[in-house]
């Protein structure tokens, strides 16, 4: 069974990137570009791992998170924030992300939580 990831970000060109590593490295890849069509995804597809922007236009990357720990509550996530925000990463882990990356964020690091945190599902 392919692991799923869902890759929740509004830029674009973060998206692309994410979406292109993981497709290598042979995980089915899901896109959103906001919370509604993120919980969309999670109701549908029931990912193993979200990757989730905090600054997301709308709804911000804590609603969605709690949104998605409604629809399942083991979900999991790893939030990447563009800012030192450290009330919202300590807030984010508070309602169970599992780690966060700042960007610009390291490629490989990325890759490597990844594969740690849908390996031993």
């Amino acid at each position: 069974m392919k692991r799923k990831i869902l890759i929740v970000d509004d830029q674009f060109g973060i998206r692309i990137l994410l979406n292109e590593v993981f497709q290598k490295e042979g995980y089915t890849t899901f896109q959103a570009a906001n919370g509604i069509q993120a919980l969309e995804i999670v109701k549908k597809h029931s990912p193993d791992l979200v990757l989730l922007d905090m600054k997301i236009p709308g709804m911000d990357g804590i609603e969605i998170l709690k949104r998605m720990k409604v629809i399942d509550a083991d979900i999991k996530v790893i939030i990447m924030t563009a800012y030192g925000e450290l009330d919202m990463i300590q807030e984010a882990k508070d309602l169970g992300a599992l780690t966060h990356f700042a960007k610009p964020f390291d490629i490989d690091d990325i890759r490597s939580a990844v594969k740690e945190y849908t390996s031993n599902k």
